[in-house]
Parts: C-alpha cells; structure tokens; sequence
C-alpha cells in the first residue's frame, strides 16, 4: 500500500510542529518568573485548567460523574495524592457507567 506524498508531507509538517511547541516550552520554562505575582498566578493555571474541563462533564454529564466527582475529592482530601485521586475518579466513573448502564 503506497501512501501519497502529500500525506506524508503534513505527517512530518505535524511532527515538526509538535516537536516545536515542545522544544519551544522547555527552552522557555527557564525564563518563566520564579517569584512574586505572576509567579503566583502561573502556579494556579493547571488546577484551572483542570477545573474547566472536568466542570462541564459534573454539569451536563449523568449521575455517574457526579459520583466519580464526590469520590474524587474525598480520596484527595482524606490522602492529600493526586494520582490516586485521579485514578480512584477514573475508576469510578468507569463503574458507576457499567453499573448505571445496567
């Protein structure tokens, strides 16, 4: 099977993009301030992050996030571990579809 090579053209324009914006984050982490305000607020950007992509599944989604959610953030507030929390959110996302679903 022959691929054209148009498409291996935007295969490597991607890749080179990708590696950019990558390369180009590690080289300009350095730069970023270590102390004061905008130190301060950079330190919040993930949990936003975080929070605006979870808060409309909680909203629109069905009891199964909802509970996935409360169990989320009891595991993180009785642990103070992320990644379990994480993994405890997943899981029981997962569960409470199967178990809903049925």
């Amino acid at each position: 099977m022959w691929t054209s090579p148009e498409a291996l053209y935007a295969i490597a324009g991607m890749a080179l993009v990708s590696f950019a914006v990558k390369a180009g984050g590690l080289l300009l982490a350095n730069r970023l301030p270590q102390h004061g305000f905008a130190a301060a607020w950079l330190k919040h950007i993930p949990g936003a992050v975080l929070a605006a992509l979870v808060a409309p599944a909680l909203v629109t989604g069905s009891p199964a996030e909802i509970i996935a959610a409360a169990a989320t953030a009891l595991v993180y507030v009785v642990t103070r571990n992320l990644f379990a929390a994480m993994a405890t959110g997943v899981l029981c996302v997962y569960l409470a579809r199967l178990l809903l679903a049925a």
